[in-house]
């Protein structure tokens, strides 16, 4: 409403102006106004620059003028419809105010001449040889005052009073337009950054997100307007704030520019401009142009305005705020990476670029921060990494828990800055997800070329279907040209069953003291009804891992346990509870060591089998990375005691020339010694419940047998492959007797033909492996070379 008075009092004094100019009086003449003059307007039309200043220096005190035309832009969110009401508003208001300006400006410039004394005494009695502007044709002479003029254009602010018909009513027009300017800025700001306050993008100006009233007014934000704005008029020289006004609107006119550009670069679908003569590369020349101007203006405060807009622009890009706004960056790095990803389609694989791209089978990510950042620290920056969920159980409930679990994990991974994409699918059994799984994740030449798994640490307890399937990945992934990475700790991997390890993670690493702590232990036994199942060890009870994320507003606090001990935080389960025990303890324990700097110590490799290469490879970029930058490669090998100085000179130059440096390298002559008889008779006691004993049965009875259960260890089986057995176990010795205090073991794994050994006995073959060791990874490459001499 206000606005509308202003407006009519602004008319009033424009319509008084221009009725001025078509009456001439006397006793305006010595001031300069003459009425519609040719030879007034001809000598005025030049330019005629003083005192230092340019073009360009009046243009910054008289460009704030044009700055109301964005104001229905500011106030769209009080707009009915905006998206018409904006392009019209805006056109419009260029229109018009370039109407009213040009029309002003030619009117007075044809009227009043430069420079008037405003005395009758200068009025020419006889003709002036020497006189030639157009005052002295229309018979007054002011070149006597030449530089101390007072009235006239180039003299006399209140020019627009003096021609028009009634000068109060010209007042009133500079104080509508001023009070109209400031009064749309005054409501357009404070709403602009109210709304920016809510997107909580700079925490620190929180307070001015509260509105008042049922139109939400932003109160605060008036407030702070006025005090800045009061600031300004406090320096008391229009000259000097125009220019520094000038320089933010155009930086936002180049922003405002830029975005326009971005988002048509972008080729957002939902980028649709309605304006039918709209192209985008007059929007950059828009944006270069205000830019430039700003420096010619002012170079420094331009310097300074970009520094501002550049620290704000760092500050958002880095905090990377939880807010959404569909922005044409987002749009723009979609079309980027698509195009690059078509683009790397059409290039053949090269040894000189194999990276490791791994598909982690880890169910929920967070169940089993170990496996995730281990892997994470030789993929990360170099290669993919996709974490596998495998969901089962009913479809329809399976498809809920796809949907909400892509956007929880994926937040998941992004707030623990781990560089991983989330792949769930749901699958009948566990080995048609995994085949999922590495069949279609990942996009073009960016896919899984490497499955990792975590050791099945409770094989022995569970149901050995289970364990064939577990197995029965591993050929799969052989079968479609994948790298193998079985993963063992001995405290295990999934700490799923106990409640709320994210914070609890979060906590170890920020607060390492010692204090009293609250924990919950939830030691329920899992369901069939659960769904989220993943490859990993365990472990509380069971066969496979199988986890259940709850709803966090259905927790029901129970009565807390105190203990003693390393901080953790409070969680809360539905379950039973039960105090911490000390293999949980451990298990938490060892859930962060690789979160950790690993310090001076080893990485032990022990590369029996020529794999490609992916054995060397992975220890090898563990050492690139910060936390694992001071441990020292030792690389172990076979060999026969007669040749342990050619073989390791060989292997050395063999690394020399792979580029991979290493401490020491040992050749283990006696790798092929039988192992200690409590050892052999220590496995024979761990697989007697798998065998088939079929010696001792009816042979339609063991055959039944055997169809029935075909991970059944044979003792035609057991003799067959009795020294590939003994060499498993004797390896473990080797590992304890060389490798006990390595921070990890990297070793090749040892692979059974498809259908000719048993699950039992390769289940066997790894446990007296690679148990009561360092962390350890089981490495087998797909046998294509990803090492090479050339750089």
């Amino acid at each position: 409403q206000a606005q509308i008075v202003l407006l009519v009092i602004l008319i009033l004094a424009i319509g008084d102006f221009v009725i001025g100019t078509f009456i001439p009086l006397d006793s305006k003449k010595p001031k300069g106004f003459f009425g519609y003059k040719a030879e007034i307007f001809m000598e005025n039309f030049g330019p005629d620059f003083r005192q230092e200043e340019t073009f360009f220096s009046v243009f910054a005190i008289f460009f704030p003028a044009a700055t109301g035309i964005l104001a229905g832009a500011n106030i769209s969110g009080d707009l009915a419809d905006p998206q018409s009401a904006i392009p019209k508003g805006t056109l419009l208001a260029i229109l018009i105010t370039t109407l009213v300006y040009v029309g002003i400006a030619v009117s007075v410039g044809s009227c009043v001449v430069r420079d008037a004394t405003g005395s009758v005494n200068n009025t020419i009695v006889t003709e002036l040889t020497n006189c030639s502007t157009a005052a002295c044709t229309l018979n007054y002479d002011f070149s006597s005052c030449q530089a101390g003029c007072h009235y006239g254009l180039m003299n006399n602010f209140q020019v627009m009073s003096m021609v028009s018909g009634f000068a109060p009513l010209i007042s009133a027009g500079i104080f509508s337009a001023t009070l109209s300017s400031a009064l749309a800025s005054l409501v357009s700001a404070p709403k602009i950054f109210q709304a920016l306050c809510k997107d909580n993008i700079y925490p620190g100006f929180q307070m001015f997100a509260k509105g008042y009233g049922k139109n939400n007014e932003p109160l605060r934000g008036y407030l702070l307007t006025f005090l800045i704005a009061l600031g300004f008029i406090l320096i008391a020289e229009l000259n000097v704030i125009a220019p520094i006004i000038s320089n933010f609107f155009l930086a936002s006119y180049a922003l405002i520019n830029f975005s326009v550009f971005h988002a048509s670069l972008a080729k957002s679908p939902g980028w649709r401009p309605a304006f039918k003569y709209y192209n985008m590369w007059i929007s950059l020349v828009g944006a270069i142009l205000c830019c430039i101007v700003m420096f010619v203006i002012n170079w420094w405060a331009a310097l300074l305005t970009y520094v501002i807009v550049l620290g704000l622009y760092i500050y958002v890009t880095y905090k990377k705020p939880d807010v959404n706004w569909g922005s044409s960056t987002q749009a723009l790095t979609y079309l980027n990476a698509l195009q690059h990803s078509i683009r790397l389609s059409g290039v053949e694989d090269h040894v000189k670029n194999f990276r490791p791209q791994c598909l982690i089978m880890t169910g929920a990510p967070n169940s089993r921060p170990a496996l995730l950042h281990l892997v994470h620290a030789f993929t990360k920056n170099v290669g993919l990494m996709i974490c596998g969920h495998v969901h089962m159980g009913p479809r329809r409930q399976a498809m809920k828990e796809l949907s909400t679990d892509l956007a929880k994990y994926q937040r998941w991974l992004i707030k623990n800055k781990m560089k991983a994409f989330y792949a769930p699918v749901h699958a009948e059994d566990l080995r048609e997800g995994g085949q999922y799984l590495m069949q279609a994740s990942g996009l073009g030449r960016m896919k899984p070329n490497t499955i990792v798994v975590g050791f099945k640490k409770n094989w022995r307890q569970g149901d050995m279907r289970d364990v064939e399937t577990y197995i029965n990945l591993f050929h799969d992934a052989f079968d479609v040209q994948y790298g193998v990475v079985v993963i063992r700790l001995k405290e295990g991997l999934d700490i799923s069953h106990l409640q709320g390890q994210e914070e609890l993670l979060s906590s170890q690493e920020k607060s390492p003291c010692t204090k009293d702590i609250i924990v919950k232990v939830d030691y329920s036994k899992k369901t069939e009804t659960d769904t989220s199942i993943a490859f990993a060890s365990s472990s509380s009870g069971g066969t496979s891992t199988l986890h259940k994320e709850e709803d966090e507003d259905g927790k029901n606090p129970t009565q807390p346990l105190l203990k003693k001990g390393r901080h953790f935080p409070p969680f809360y389960s539905k379950s039973p509870s039960s105090p911490l025990n000390l293999a949980d303890q451990r298990l938490l324990d060892a859930s962060t060591q690789f979160q950790k700097k690993q310090g001076k110590s080893n990485i032990d490799v022990w590369w029996l089998f020529d794999d490609g290469g992916l054995t060397l490879l992975i220890p090898y970029l563990l050492t690139t990375k910060k936390k694992w930058k001071d441990c020292k490669i030792r690389v172990f090998i076979g060999g026969k005691i007669n040749r342990i100085d050619h073989d390791r000179r060989a292997m050395a130059t063999l690394l020399s020339k792979f580029r991979i440096d290493f401490s020491d390298i040992m050749v283990l002559g006696d790798i092929n010694t039988k192992p200690k008889k409590e050892n052999i008779a220590a496995f024979e006691e761990m697989i007697e419940p798998f065998r088939l004993h079929e010696d001792d049965k009816e042979q339609e009875v063991a055959e039944k047998m055997k169809e029935d259960e075909p991970w059944r260890i044979t003792d035609n089986e057991l003799e067959l492959y009795k020294t590939k057995t003994y060499r498993q176990i004797r390896l473990n010795e080797l590992l304890k007797e060389h490798s006990n205090t390595a921070n990890i073991i990297v070793m090749s794994l040892p692979v059974a033909r498809k259908g000719a050994v048993s699950s039992a006995l390769y289940m066997a073959w790894l446990e007296a492996l690679s148990k009561d060791l360092p962390p350890i990874l089981l490495v087998r490459g797909n046998h294509q070379s990803v090492l090479t001499f050339y750089s």
